[in-house]
């Protein structure tokens, strides 16, 4: 027996693919519009972009890398930052640090430690809000000099190791050793002559550091009153300068060369009075040493003619 057909069953078949479609198409094309009506103008998103560059470039700046302007001549010519010139943009390495420990040759940034920022006079505000919030985001850039009393200086020697200066031929020594530093700058070239200072012990954990424009350079020689004082802790250093940012006619990589590597023994010597030591005892002996022999040569005389 034949099962009969529903009529409606005829009837409804061919409308269910348009019926379908319809909805399908009604999700589409509604989809379609909510798209549409999503998408943003680019002037609406540029403050978004502008707020995430932002806040990367802090990120980048507080963990991996920060500009920093050079404010002073002390590092000439390695580094500009005289009056006269534009002052270098350099970048500091971070992250190094955070596994080692600086060596001699680096070109440091740290936060000046107590000896080094106790008699300066702290730099006047202003009182103005928005440009206490331009200057400090200068800051955060390279543009504009920080607001912490940081400082920029290579390092000569590290904790244990004893530095003073010169030897016979106007080089610091380290520990018995002359440096090499072809990268000091004399402001004067006829008058290349380094002020000397008495031999120093750098405290374990500390730095002591000097700039390479050496004899204009407010340093390890000097700072606390020079001595230990003017070490500076291995925890300030903040990381190491890499490379000249700014301005791009000195873009380029920052020597790290080391002057302890290629220092020569030397024999120190003596203050003058002590030099002439030797001499003095020898003309304060010779009299009474031929005084002596020659009583000695008499005495052997007399004896040997009463044996006759």
């Amino acid at each position: 027996m034949v099962e009969p057909v529903s009529r409606n069953a005829d009837e409804d078949g061919p409308e269910r693919p348009d019926e379908d479609q319809e909805r399908s198409g009604g999700r589409r094309g509604s989809h379609r519009r909510g798209k549409s009506s999503k998408k943003r103008s680019f002037w609406k998103e540029l403050p978004i972009l502008i707020v995430i560059a932002l806040v990367l470039t802090i990120l980048i700046q507080a963990f991996l890398a920060k500009v920093y302007m050079i404010p002073s001549g002390s590092m000439e010519s390695t580094l500009h930052g005289c009056p006269s010139c534009t002052g270098d943009r350099i970048l500091v390495d971070r992250v190094t640090y955070d596994f080692t420990d600086p060596s001699p040759g680096d070109v440091i940034v740290f936060k000046g430690p107590p000896a080094w920022t106790e008699n300066e006079i702290a730099p006047q505000e202003s009182s103005n809000i928005v440009v206490r919030a331009l200057r400090g985001l200068g800051s955060l850039v390279g543009f504009a000099p920080p607001d912490e009393r940081d400082f920029v200086k290579r390092v000569i020697a590290t904790g244990g190791q004893t530095v003073q200066c010169c030897d016979d031929r106007n080089r610091v020594i380290v520990d018995g050793k002359a440096l090499d530093e072809p990268y000091i700058h004399w402001e004067d070239d006829h008058h290349r002559v380094q002020e000397p200072f008495a031999p120093v012990k750098v405290p374990q954990g500390a730095l002591w550091v000097m700039g390479d424009n050496r004899n204009n350079s407010a340093d390890s020689r000097y700072q606390g009153g020079g001595g230990p004082n003017g070490a500076v802790p291995v925890d300030d250093v903040i990381g190491k300068a890499r490379v000249i940012v700014l301005p791009p006619s000195r873009w380029g990589g920052i020597s790290d060369h080391n002057p302890q590597e290629n220092a020569q023994p030397v024999a120190l010597g003596a203050p003058a009075w002590q030099q002439g030591l030797p001499l003095g005892i020898g003309f304060a002996t010779a009299v009474p040493t031929l005084f002596v022999g020659r009583r000695l040569k008499a005495g052997l005389r007399k004896a040997a003619g009463r044996r006759r």
